[in-house]
């Protein structure tokens, strides 16, 4: 993936959290917890982006 794309995909993500922040009225509490998912989930894409992670697509829960 290239820069350009990874920046896109960022000021995407970006946007529209700012969208929903601003625009869809819910309670604070659950825009933390929405920020928060968010975030956490950027950083672990970006991780496996930059191959610092390894891809997680083969972690099987259960049995």
């Amino acid at each position: 993936m290239s820069l350009i794309n990874l920046a896109i995909v960022l000021i995407v993500v970006g946007l529209l959290l700012w969208l929903v922040n601003n625009y869809i009225p819910m309670d604070g509490k659950i825009k933390n917890i929405l920020n928060i998912v968010v975030v956490v989930l950027v950083v672990i894409w970006l991780l496996q982006v930059f191959g610092i992670l390894g891809a997680i697509g083969g972690v099987q829960i259960g049995g």
